[in-house]
């Protein structure tokens, strides 16, 4: 990756937190991750970022397709936004986002 294409992904990683933090802030806790991903895509939306709702890629095993796995949003097709609405992050939910980070990076078929 060169300078200019990680000054963008930087500007874009910046965008979502940003979105993220003003949803957070004006919904408040309590709502259930669907609420959160619709006023969240209309946050980045209104951006003027280009948004994916539940954007599939495969997971494969050995060349064979084995599952499928749905970002919750994906982001100027960089960035991938996994929304957990938990009061702590766990191990779990930690390895799951690295799961889904690799399958979107090694799933895709060639």
């Amino acid at each position: 990756m060169n300078t200019d294409q990680h000054g963008y992904l930087n500007s874009i990683t910046e965008q979502v937190l940003g979105a993220v933090f003003e949803v957070s802030n004006t919904l408040g806790p309590g709502f259930l991750e669907k609420v959160f991903e619709r006023a969240l895509l209309q946050e980045l939306s209104g951006r003027k970022l280009s948004v994916n709702s539940q954007a599939y890629f495969p997971v494969t095993y050995k060349g064979q397709c084995v599952g499928d796995y749905y970002a919750d949003i994906v982001v100027e097709g960089l960035v991938i936004v996994e929304l957990k609405c938990v009061e702590r992050l766990q191990n779990e939910h930690v390895a799951q986002c690295i799961n889904y980070l690799r399958a979107s990076i090694f799933g895709r078929p060639a």
